[in-house]
């Protein structure tokens, strides 16, 4: 997208076209070349350019996915770099902002501020012409993210969530946090960049992304002397732990409404519900599709199952102190459920 809005603006500065934009890249020596499709001035005070995803190897669903950047000249009312969220695009809430991280942002300021000219103020407007039907197969409803995709990348490359590399990204990452004096014994692992930023809004820190590969970070985090870890995250992941997945790629595992109906076996509901369960589009029409008082308890359940299946996982292995909570929210972005783990050891002290 910041490769696409550079484009725009050298086109609304008549500059000459470019296929591949370099990018600097912010806290990075080196920059990134990005392709580029086309760009076009439109009139004297709009420009619009187009890329393409490329999210690398492996499957996604944002793969070769358009993106169009529509830049224009406004009044200057000390922002000098206006966001608007176009069409597909994300916003929190209907009608709200525009869902995008700082470092998105700050990607947008390193690469287009060098270019205004003094006293010149731009509006920076992306669209994603087939992001609204895409955020349907994205958990994004559950962060509050709606009408389309969010911006809530924290590098400007593609980060493979199921891929080896990831991985040993991921343990490095685990290993400097932990060997800092600072670090106190607990650690939050949440899967993707929504749990991120909402561990970080809760004041739950300090927090790690782990991706996909909960398995083998789980005793990772244990041999590197965690004591109280808490597994954050949305319903739709954390239940295949519940279930003994512990790689939650969605093209590798799956079993979610199994795994909810079991529970629910356990727990007692009637057979109507768990049919209903069993015969859900989603983990979220399961729950809602319940009478209050029983998703609470399935929930609950759930929340307990996850930390217990993540101990004995980590038990396999070896023997360590650490104990394995876990926080689970849904559509509504707060915290829904909590097993007795984290309920005693990280959300007591919160309230």
């Amino acid at each position: 997208m910041a490769a696409a809005a550079k484009a725009a603006l050298r086109a609304l500065l008549e500059q000459p076209f470019s296929s591949v934009q370099s990018l600097t890249q912010p806290g990075r020596a080196e920059p990134l070349s990005v392709p580029i499709q086309s760009a076009a001035r439109l009139s004297t005070d709009q420009a619009l350019a187009i890329s393409r995803c490329d999210p690398g190897m492996g499957l996604d669903l944002t793969r070769d996915l358009e993106i169009w950047v529509r830049v224009a000249w406004i009044a200057s009312s000390g922002d000098r770099l206006q966001l608007r969220a176009g069409e597909g695009l994300g916003t929190l809430g209907a009608g709200g902002e525009l869902c995008t991280s700082a470092f998105a942002r700050d990607l947008l300021e390193a690469n287009l501020m060098p270019l205004l000219p003094p006293g010149r103020a731009l509006q920076v407007e992306p669209v994603f012409p087939r992001g609204r039907e895409l955020a349907e197969r994205t958990s994004n409803a559950a962060f509050g993210v709606v009408d389309g995709l969010a911006l809530i990348g924290t590098q400007a490359e593609v980060q493979r969530s199921a891929a080896p590399d990831q991985l040993q990204q991921v343990l490095k990452e685990l290993q400097s946090l932990t060997a800092k004096s600072s670090f106190g014994g607990s650690l939050i692992l949440v899967v993707g960049e929504n749990g991120l930023d909402l561990a970080q809004r809760n004041g739950l820190d300090p927090s790690l992304k782990v991706g996909n590969w909960m398995g083998p970070v789980l005793v990772a985090a244990a041999e590197a002397g965690v004591r109280d870890l808490l597994l954050f995250g949305y319903h739709g992941k954390l239940i295949k732990l519940a279930g003994g997945i512990f790689h939650t790629h969605h093209h590798l595992a799956d079993g979610r409404l199994e795994v909810l109906t079991a529970l629910a076996v356990d727990q007692g509901l009637a057979r109507a519900q768990l049919q209903q369960i069993r015969c859900a589009a989603s983990v979220e029409e399961a729950f809602q599709g319940l009478p209050p008082s029983e998703a609470e308890r399935l929930g609950c359940a759930l929340a307990a199952a996850v930390e217990q299946r993540s101990q004995a996982y980590i038990g396999r292995y070896g023997k360590w102190p650490m104990r394995v909570g876990a926080g689970i929210f849904d559509r509504s972005r707060s915290v829904r459920w909590r097993g007795p783990v984290a309920e005693k050891r990280f959300f007591t002290l919160m309230d």
